[in-house]
């Protein structure tokens, strides 16, 4: 399972082409973090902690999310809701959506708009309960001095669970509640992750049995993934390389 997702996870990353997106979206995490605990206190909150690493890696300007914190802070921010909806592409592949947005209305018909251009539908709340799992999840670019067994090690103590190298990433996976000691141990050792946060994995993958298919569930995946309201897209799409090219 985990390799599958590696797979799909990083050669998705290559194809991402919407850096100021993200910034977007990274900001907006914060803005959320803030608001959600009602203090921008980095030790004490969790989500701000994720939010503000994630805009380290994608080296979001500092006086950005300064901003976002102050928005977070102050009553801009409080008209976003986070909202999850969960549906399936064409041949059963499951897709789970994080959304945060001022809009529920014009987010779901969206994403209802979506579905029905590129095959599948919106399903009932918790209809993906079995298909993922979320985890801490970080990945770190392979360097030729790191050995995924030797880390693990290091990593089990502090709440690692699987420590897997594909692709010219480390990836490492741990229960969400270790992320913070994992992120702290990781530091001690001086490694850096490349991305890191809170996923939702994948506990088995779906083929799809041809490249039309293939073609419009990356469709539906893209235009999810551009949306503004929405904030992560998971999938459990086997990739296909021969559908790829």
């Amino acid at each position: 399972m985990g390799r599958k997702w590696n797979n799909i996870k990083m050669k998705k990353a290559a194809a991402d082409k919407q850096r100021s997106q993200n910034y977007t979206k990274v900001l907006r995490e914060v803005t959320m973090a803030v608001k959600k605990a009602g203090h921008a206190e980095v030790d004490a909150n969790f989500a701000l902690k994720i939010a503000l690493l994630k805009a380290r890696e994608y080296n979001v300007p500092k006086d950005n999310v300064d901003k976002a914190i102050k928005k977070g802070l102050g009553n801009d921010g409080a008209n976003y809701e986070e909202l999850n909806y969960e549906g399936y592409g064409l041949d059963g592949v499951a897709v789970f959506i994080e959304a945060a947005t001022d809009n529920p209305t014009r987010t779901i018909s969206n994403i209802r708009s979506y579905f029905n251009r590129w095959g599948g539908s919106i399903g009932k709340e918790g209809c993906l309960q079995f298909v993922f799992e979320r985890k801490s999840v970080f990945s770190i670019k392979e360097d030729g001095k790191l050995d995924g067994e030797e880390l693990l090690m290091e990593l089990i103590d502090v709440g690692a669970e699987d420590v897997e190298t594909e692709d010219g990433f480390i990836t490492v996976k741990g229960s969400v509640e270790a992320f913070g000691d994992i992120h702290k141990k990781l530091e001690e050792l001086k490694i850096t992750a490349h991305e890191s946060g809170l996923e939702r994995l994948p506990l088995n993958t779906k083929e799809v049995g041809s490249k039309e298919s293939f073609d419009k569930i990356m469709k539906l995946l893209d235009v999810l993934d551009a949306d503004d309201d929405i904030q992560k897209v998971y999938h459990n799409m086997e990739w296909n390389e021969a559908f790829a090219e």
